[in-house]
């Protein structure tokens, strides 16, 4: 990236149009594999789980925050890029912006079915918030992975990146995925969610290696899907409920394998935090 860092009060300065052209085009952010992180939990979870970013900005009245502060003195390698508060806001996704934006590369991580214990496949979720919803429970319940069909939302745009509250970062996330080529390649069961399904899912054997299948909002899975999952499963629900949203069902899922697990006292489960907002 061009520019350098430094107090920035021009929307001429090259480094903020950079960061104004990644902000506003996802055509820009995929072609360049960059993600802008709004706010401390997304900047703080990058720096936790992936390292230092590539840049990090500040709006003038963010300097007051004792959060941001501390975050600017865990990445003091770097030197910030001290934005005017009117031009922080053209930057921000937010009405209200949090005052801190960090620029990275998004990780890379190479997929090897034969290493994944414990997944999700995510086929057509075209919802942002879905998508970050689904990404947030997987890593809540201990999956490795999520892995993307090719009409999923984009995993890294600032909707998916919001809801996901940092899950971005515990889940190896992979798109573009060839689903039923990696389930073939799988070396353990594959569970699909299917509101025809004969067995619920709080019937079926959800531990050891699992691979948890979601299908599209509206048209659930693809029958080239359905029929590669060893297993189909649904949530039983209340006479007169018909559905519930991807992100709902996705969880309900998730946190029953959680729930089998510890009660058969599973050493490898996971003790899963459950934060309520």
């Amino acid at each position: 990236m061009s520019g350098s860092s430094g107090r920035i009060t021009s929307r001429n300065n090259p480094l903020f149009r950079e960061l104004l052209k990644l902000a506003h085009s996802s055509h820009a952010r995929r072609k360049s594999q960059l993600v802008l992180l709004d706010g401390p939990h997304l900047v703080e979870a990058y720096l936790s789980h992936v390292g230092m970013p590539r840049h990090l900005a500040v709006s003038e009245s963010g300097l007051e925050s004792p959060e941001i502060a501390g975050l600017l003195r865990r990445a003091s390698a770097l030197e910030p890029a001290v934005i005017d508060d009117t031009l922080f806001a053209r930057l921000s996704p937010v009405a209200t912006p949090a005052g801190i934006l960090a620029l990275g590369a998004v990780p890379a991580m190479p997929l090897r079915p034969a290493d994944i214990r414990f997944c999700v496949l995510l086929e057509d979720i075209q919802d942002p918030g879905n998508m970050g919803s689904i990404l947030r429970s997987a890593a809540a319940a201990g999956a490795d992975a999520a892995l993307l069909s090719a009409h999923c939302a984009y995993a890294w745009s600032p909707k998916v990146l919001r809801a996901g509250m940092g899950a971005h970062f515990r889940v190896a996330i992979h798109e573009h995925v060839d689903l039923p080529a990696f389930i073939t390649a799988f070396r353990g069961s594959v569970v699909a969610t299917d509101a025809a399904a004969v067995t619920s899912v709080f019937d079926a054997d959800l531990g050891g290696r699992l691979a948890l299948v979601i299908g599209n909002e509206g048209g659930g899975l693809s029958p080239v899907l359905r029929a590669a999952a060893q297993h189909t499963v649904r949530i039983p629900m209340a006479d007169g409920s018909e559905s519930l949203n991807a992100g709902a069902a996705a969880a309900v899922c998730l946190f029953e394998r959680v729930r089998q697990l510890r009660a058969k006292g599973d050493a490898g489960s996971q003790s899963a935090g459950i934060e309520t907002e």
